[in-house]
C-alpha cells in the first residue's frame, strides 16, 4: 500500500453551511469505513521560513487536505467519490508520499 495526500484548492469558493458540513461528516464517514483513511484537516493561515533571503508566501491556494492509502493512483482517485470539493467543482490534486 502506498500512501497518498489530496491537496483541496480554494479555486471554487463556497461559504460554510449546514449542507457542506454534513457532506464533509458522510465523506470522513466513508472512508473511515474504508480503512485506508489516514488523516486530513483544513489548513489556517501561516508563515514561510527560510535561512537566507526573503521567505516566498504561503501557497494560499491549498485549502486542506487528506492523507489515504491505496494501491496505486487510480485506487486513490476512488476517494474522490464524495469528496465536497471535487463534487462541488473544484480541484483535488493527489500526491504519492515518498516511502523515504
Amino acid at each position: 500500500m502506498n500512501d497518498y495526500i489530496f491537496l483541496m484548492h480554494t479555486d471554487v469558493q463556497k461559504p460554510p453551511n449546514t449542507e457542506t458540513d454534513a457532506a464533509w461528516g458522510k465523506y470522513i464517514e466513508v472512508l473511515n469505513k474504508s480503512g485506508c483513511f489516514r488523516g486530513g484537516s483544513a489548513l489556517g493561515g501561516g508563515q514561510c521560513f527560510t535561512r537566507s533571503g526573503p521567505p516566498g508566501e504561503i501557497t494560499a491556494h491549498i485549502g486542506g487536505y487528506i492523507q489515504v492509502q491505496a494501491k496505486s493512483l487510480d485506487d486513490a482517485r476512488k476517494f474522490l467519490d464524495g469528496n465536497p470539493v471535487f463534487e462541488g467543482g473544484g480541484t483535488v490534486e493527489i500526491r504519492e508520499l515518498s516511502k523515504s
